[in-house]
């Protein structure tokens, strides 16, 4: 489903690489997590997939579509959510949308369907009618899930989904995380809630300094480690830190 080999990407004027020979392969049905401190690469990596930068070397296929040969058919595969949606703020939440409902081709009946579903998941539908520059950032934030999810995407990326949810939109969202994989879609995302990680993922990926430095099941990092008791949080904060030490 989704691709990476030997991605790497340096911003002009850095000194060091903000991603360097990244591979990872992530899973049709599975949800990933992928893992790291700030700086490590993580959102820099979402952005080379989805196709809001490009890689300097390296390739990612989406889907069996390469991002640079095939951008279109790789975004059309896609629906992602950053950190921070910006929102275009002078419309109203259901031209918006619709907007993106259009940019999809998402028929008519289909997204009257989805659109419904969803107001209703996130308690959105006394709002929808609203302009955008009145929704609080949770609201936005609601709005662009739903947005992302209208035309069903094979692969769903999301840097940091649960940031402005409210405890009962972030209990929902996670279960429609599960219920994407299960239905044979992917998920990978982006968080520093690791319990999240752990209850939720299916693998998880941990990038430092640019580099996958482990990828995996839960039990696969506790047998590479030899702890088997061992919580994502305690493996992540371990491995972070043998490569600060040897990156010194």
């Amino acid at each position: 489903m989704l691709k990476l080999v030997n991605v790497s990407k340096k911003y002009s004027g850095a000194t060091n690489f903000a991603v360097h020979g990244l591979d990872l392969e992530v899973r049709h049905g599975e949800i990933f997590g992928f893992l790291g401190p700030n700086g490590a690469g993580k959102t820099t990596t979402i952005k080379m997939i989805v196709g809001l930068l490009q890689q300097d070397q390296g390739t990612i296929t989406v889907n069996g579509f390469d991002t640079r040969r095939n951008p279109i058919e790789a975004k059309r595969s896609i629906g992602f959510v950053p950190d921070n949606p910006n929102l275009y703020e002078k419309l109203t939440g259901i031209e918006y949308l619709n907007f993106v409902a259009d940019a999809y081709g998402v028929s008519v009946q289909e997204r009257q369907k989805r659109i419904a579903h969803y107001l209703a998941m996130f308690g959105l539908e006394g709002a929808v009618g609203d302009l955008i520059q009145s929704f609080s950032h949770g609201m936005q934030q609601k709005l662009a899930l739903t947005g992302a999810l209208l035309h069903d995407p094979e692969l769903f990326i999301l840097d940091e989904p649960m940031v402005g949810l409210d405890p009962k939109s972030a209990h929902l969202f996670k279960e429609l995380m599960r219920d994407h994989a299960d239905k044979g879609r992917t998920v990978f995302f982006s968080t520093h809630v690791l319990e999240v990680a752990e209850r939720l993922c299916d693998r998880v990926g941990i990038i430092h300094n640019g580099r996958l430095i482990a990828c995996g099941t839960l039990q696969e990092l506790r047998e590479s480690r030899k702890a088997q008791d061992s919580t994502l949080e305690r493996l992540f904060l371990e491995l972070t830190a043998e490569e600060e030490e040897t990156s010194e």
